[in-house]
């Protein structure tokens, strides 16, 4: 049998297809608009999300006999907000997890609310791009749309219910909402007052591994494919890419650098750190992860790379770099403010300690180390926790760099397992496609079969402890530079 895993990125979707071995057999991607109408701004049309995926999916199964695919499921882009009226038809344009415009009401949840009863009820504090301050936004700022919101979604869960017809979410996306009690794995109530909105307004919320219904008889004909297709409930991004590179079960940790950067630990047990540092969300395998999450990661050395020193040869420009852990530059990664551990939209990139010998090649290792270091800022809340980690898998478009896997595994001192598919959300979407079908009787199952280790980076304890004082002077820099941030 085959499984399609379904990507809703920010920028395309990737769609993955599988069979009962996890061996994939064909990847396709298709891009969509993003909308930036004002500064600070960032949308996209669920209808574009919608197109594409159906021309993608028709050109997967393009070439295998459609009557073996069994299920279909999803990772997704995180926080979006998609509202529809009593028709089912899209109000407005979807705001993103990226979009800025929430601090009045980011602010006033934290405040006003205050974090202390936002941790009660949710497990987590408010952050610009989480779903709840979103709702607030419209309330506030479009309150004409707010009176005809029939339903509240998720960016995949839109997919899901042109599908199926079914208004479904699932317990790891519904987590990073601020509208849902994630030690008891539904929605919370007070969250829903506080946000003007009833329960009866958001969807059913499912475990990710679970069917959500079977394709409706015009999908299926969009798709060319039978109406005996299961539907799973999919998860968030984050959780999806966990499942796809086998950080489920207890106590397992991933690092992704992508456009964004996580450091995901899986837990058979809830817990929440005393100043909601990192968030605290259910996991796809039906228990619970601690994460991360830094709003620039590869995108550092992006932007540092095309925007400023003017090259696409990556590889040659870190060639240069020899001795690590001496450098003297630092480089906070703040480019889009900051989530985790410091939740301040307003800082900013830094570039601290040139002189007049510093180099090109110092400053490109610097922004390389100063991701690093800001992954470890997260790893040391969670080490206060009393969790002990050894190693962590890596993925993400980052994870390409054999220097950047070096520095991440001396900086944050952990053995660094590569894997043999790094194809993340879309894998872990085809995963809990095949779970839900029976194929598998597990999450945990199906990642022991699929995902192999291929190399280990292992740390060296002489780098290690030079990275250590560095580390220990880096953490300095962002209280200092704090009160210029605004």
């Amino acid at each position: 049998m085959y499984y399609i895993g379904i990507d809703l990125g920010t920028s395309a979707v990737k769609l993955l297809l599988m069979d009962s071995d996890g061996k994939i057999v064909n990847i396709v991607s298709r891009e969509y608009p993003l909308y930036f109408p004002h500064p600070g701004w960032s949308e996209q049309k669920p209808e574009d999300w919608y197109e594409q995926t159906v021309l993608g999916i028709r050109e997967l199964i393009r070439d295998v006999d459609k009557s073996q695919v069994a299920g279909i499921s999803f990772g997704g882009q995180m926080h979006g907000l998609v509202i529809l009226d009593e028709d089912d038809n899209v109000i407005r344009p979807a705001i993103l997890w990226n979009d800025g415009r929430t601090t009045e009401e980011t602010d006033y949840l934290n405040t006003v609310i205050g974090r202390e009863k936002l941790s009660e009820y949710t497990a987590n504090i408010a952050f610009a791009g989480f779903t709840a301050p979103k709702i607030l936004w419209v309330k506030n700022k479009e309150p004409e749309n707010f009176a005809r919101i029939s339903k509240i979604m998720l960016p995949k869960d839109y997919i899901a219910y042109k599908l199926t017809g079914v208004h479904c979410t699932d317990v790891s996306d519904a987590s990073g909402m601020l509208l849902f009690d994630v030690k008891n794995r539904r929605w919370s109530q007070e969250m829903c007052d506080i946000c003007g909105i009833t329960t009866a307004q958001l969807a059913k919320c499912y475990e990710s591994y679970e069917a959500v219904g079977t394709l409706l008889p015009q999908a299926a004909g969009e798709l060319g494919l039978g109406t005996s297709v299961k539907v799973a409930a999919g998860a968030g991004d984050n959780a999806a890419a966990a499942v796809g590179t086998g950080t489920v079960g207890d106590n397992m940790c991933n690092i992704s650098l992508g456009t964004s950067g996580t450091i995901f630990i899986s837990s058979k047990k809830f817990g929440v750190d005393k100043y909601n540092a990192l968030h605290s969300f259910a996991h796809a395998d039906g228990s619970y992860h601690l994460m991360g999450c830094m709003l620039s990661a590869a995108s550092c050395n992006k932007w540092w790379m095309d925007d400023i020193i003017g090259t696409k040869d990556y590889a040659a420009e870190q060639k240069a770099i020899e001795k690590l852990g001496e450098n003297h530059v630092y480089f906070l990664p703040y480019l889009m403010g900051e989530r985790s551990p410091h939740n301040n939209p307003n800082a900013r990139a830094v570039f601290l300690g040139m002189s007049m010998d510093t180099t090109r090649t110092d400053m490109t290792q610097a922004v390389l180390e100063g991701v690093a270091f800001a992954l470890r800022d997260s790893l040391e809340v969670a080490r206060s926790l009393g969790i002990e980690l050894t190693r962590t898998k890596i993925c993400g478009g980052g994870a390409r760099s054999p220097l950047w896997k070096k520095i991440i595994a001396n900086v944050l001192n952990l053995r660094v397992d590569v894997l043999e598919s790094e194809e993340g959300p879309s894998m872990g979407g085809a995963m809990l496609a095949a779970v839900a079908c029976g194929e598998y009787a597990s999450v945990e199952e199906i990642a022991a079969k699929v995902v192999k280790v291929v190399e280990t980076v292992e740390p060296d304890a002489e780098l290690v402890a030079k990275y250590e004082e560095r580390y220990r002077e880096f953490r300095e820099i962002y209280p200092a530079c704090k009160p210029l941030f605004g």
